[in-house]
Formats: C-alpha cells, structure tokens, sequence
C-alpha cells in the first residue's frame, strides 16, 4: 500500500451539524452548468451506469439537475452547484503523499482545493474513480459526500 493508500486510513469524519451549515449556505451554480463527459473502460462505464441508477434526487436540498451534454457518466444538483463524474482518470495529486484524504459515510476521498473554485474530490480506493465538484458555497463544507455514500458503496467495488 503506498503512502497515500495509508494517508486515507486517517480520515476525517464529517459530523451531523455540518449538514446545517450546508443548507444554510447553499447557492446555485451557473444557469447552464456544462461539464467533460469522461470515457472510462467498458468495466467502469458499466460502474458508472449502475451508480446512476443510485444517486440521489436531491443533496442537501438542492434538485438534481444534471449537466450537459446529457450523459449516465455525469450528474449535477442545482444546477451546477454539485457536479458528479464517473470514470475520471486518476488524479496524478493522487501520487503526492502530502494529498489531504478525507471519509465520509464510509467512501474515501482525496480532497483538492481549486483557487477561485470549491473543492473537488475523486474516491479512492474503488475500481473507479468518481469526481465530485462543488461550488465555493461548499469551500469549507463537504457534506454533500455523504449523500453519495451509499450509492458509491453499492455500485462501486473496493479495489481490495
């Protein structure tokens, strides 16, 4: 296992209050949110077609409103607020061992802090990686991680 690998064995667990703080600071995206479709392996694609049939119609109050170009490999919720990719590459600040890691509901995540941007994290740790960005209403929130919990665990095996 590399360091990383251990790194995210460290996690920070996100408490229940931190879901007050992001329905309090909720915004919307761009009107027209628009994101890469990725083109993962005929094996993650199928992943990612399965998690799609699993994710939540809403998160953290927002409704789904899913980007374009229309796709079962990407998934928004207010409209562009939160923006899901499934069968993303993976990220080379995945090689760095000072990436910060977090869990949420059981689902590791690597966190990357985007400059004029909310954060953006990738899974760890599953045969396919899924990216979630957020808008800067979530800088200092990611609790909306927690919703996709479930549906990651289900759809998406562990690497080990």
């Amino acid at each position: 296992m590399t360091s990383f690998g251990r790194r995210l064995l460290r996690p920070v667990f996100l408490g229940p209050s931190a879901a007050l703080v992001l329905l309090a600071g909720c915004s919307g995206g761009d009107a027209t949110a628009s994101v890469t479709v990725p083109s993962p392996s005929p094996e993650a694609a199928a992943y990612c077609r399965a998690l799609d049939g699993e994710l939540p119609d809403t998160v953290g109050g927002l409704e789904r409103s899913d980007p374009e170009p229309a796709s079962e490999l990407t998934a928004g919720w207010g409209d562009g607020a939160i923006v899901l990719r499934c069968g993303v590459e993976r990220p080379a600040k995945m090689d760095d061992d000072q990436s910060k890691g977090i869990t949420a509901s059981g689902v590791n995540w690597m966190l990357e802090q985007r400059e004029n941007d909310g954060p953006r994290l990738t899974t760890t740790l599953r045969k396919t990686y899924v990216e979630v960005s957020l808008s800067e209403a979530y800088a200092h929130d990611t609790t909306p991680l927690a919703a996709f919990a479930p549906a990651v665990k289900k759809t998406i095996p562990n690497r080990f």
